[in-house]
C-alpha cells in the first residue's frame, strides 16, 4: 500500500494491520512522529503489542537527534537519514527481521 500524506497512511492502518510502515518525518497532513505515535496507540486500543506490532522505519533529510530521540521514544523501529540507499534500506530490513540474512551476500552488490 502507498499513501501520498500522512492522513491517508493512517486511513490505510486502520483498515489493515501493516507488517511495515515506511514514513517521512515531514508529510503533510499528519507528520511522522504525529502518525507514529497515532499507529501505536491504534494497535494499543487492538491489543497488539510489540512482537506482533508493525515496525515502522522513519525516513529525514533532517539529522537532528532531538527527532530521532522523539521517534524512537514512540516506539519507532528504524530511522534512517536521506539520501537513503539500497544497502542502508536492506541492512535496516535484515535487523528487523523482515528479510533473512542470507541476503547478506546480496549486499555486496549495492
Amino acid at each position: 500500500m502507498t499513501a501520498v500524506n500522512g492522513r491517508e497512511g493512517m486511513l490505510l492502518a486502520k483498515h489493515e494491520q501493516p507488517d511495515l510502515v515506511i514514513m517521512d518525518l515531514m508529510m503533510p497532513g499528519l507528520n511522522g512522529q504525529q502518525m507514529l505515535k497515532e499507529i501505536r496507540a491504534m494497535e494499543q486500543e487492538r491489543g497488539i503489542f510489540s512482537g506482533d506490532s508493525a515496525k515502522i522505519i522513519m525516513t529525514t533529510a533532517l539529522e537532528d537527534m532531538e527527532n530521532k530521540i522523539s521517534a524512537f521514544s514512540s516506539l519507532c523501529d528504524g530511522y534512517l537519514t536521506k539520501p537513503i540507499y539500497k544497502k542502508q534500506l536492506l541492512n535496516e530490513l535484515q535487523k528487523l527481521k523482515l528479510i533473512p540474512q542470507a541476503t547478506e551476500n546480496i549486499l555486496d552488490h549495492f
